[in-house]
């Protein structure tokens, strides 16, 4: 099936009803299903995206058999975008821009504007990350504001499942959607506590600590 972007916009609504004139199926990524109402009573298949909705964050926790205390992570565009959603000292700023883009997520104390569901229920930290995946970038610019990630660990799997037609099979109808963009990489990322001193890290991943510049100390 195909993904369509940028729906309620002049060339995605216009490319959204050709397809719907000729047949085809597809399905719509929007962040607000009601300026695309025309399309959907046309036919069209919404899914909507926005990191606002509380249900989105219960059901990644559902999948992954985690609780609130497992802290979920907000994928962003680019550097800049960081300081908008977490609080950054210098010296964690310095360490976060040796290590962006790329596979490393940062655990940060959260901004105002993260909502409380989605920061860690002690600490008030989030987990950030910018990627440099095209097509997850392509997505962060169609959205305009996060995507709310988490590795894909089912309950009592060794590792994560990065194959599109595993993930198919074993989600099946729990998500709206998968979008076959490739094999994921083998390692997820490496997870850095900065708001800890020193520096932690949580997990060890594709992400070389030495990049960042620091004696990073790795869990027992």
């Amino acid at each position: 099936m195909i993904l369509l972007t940028g729906v309620t916009g002049k060339t995605g609504g216009e490319v959204a009803k050709q397809l719907l004139a000729r047949g085809v199926r597809f399905r719509a990524l929007v962040r607000n299903e009601a300026k695309a109402a025309s399309l959907k009573a046309a036919g069209a298949d919404l899914v909507a995206g926005d990191m606002g909705d509380a249900e989105a964050a219960k059901r990644i926790r559902r999948i992954r058999g985690v609780g609130d205390a497992h802290l979920l992570t907000l994928v962003l565009r680019d550097l800049s975008e960081i300081g908008h959603f977490a609080r950054l000292d210098n010296w964690q700023f310095r360490i976060v821009r040796l290590g962006t883009p790329g596979p490393y997520t940062f655990v940060l104390p959260a901004t105002k504007e993260v909502p409380r569901r989605l920061q860690h229920p002690k600490r008030s930290t989030v987990g950030v990350r910018v990627p440099q995946h095209p097509v997850v970038q392509a997505l962060l610019a169609e959205l305009g504001e996060p995507i709310l990630s988490s590795t894909l660990v089912l309950p009592g799997a060794a590792g994560p499942l990065v194959d599109p037609d595993a993930i198919r099979d074993a989600l099946g109808k729990l998500v709206d959607l998968v979008l076959d963009a490739g094999p994921c990489p083998e390692e997820p990322t490496t997870v850095v506590d900065l708001a800890v001193v020193p520096p932690a890290i949580i997990r060890r991943g594709a992400g070389d600590p030495a990049r960042l510049g620091i004696d990073l100390a790795a869990p027992d």
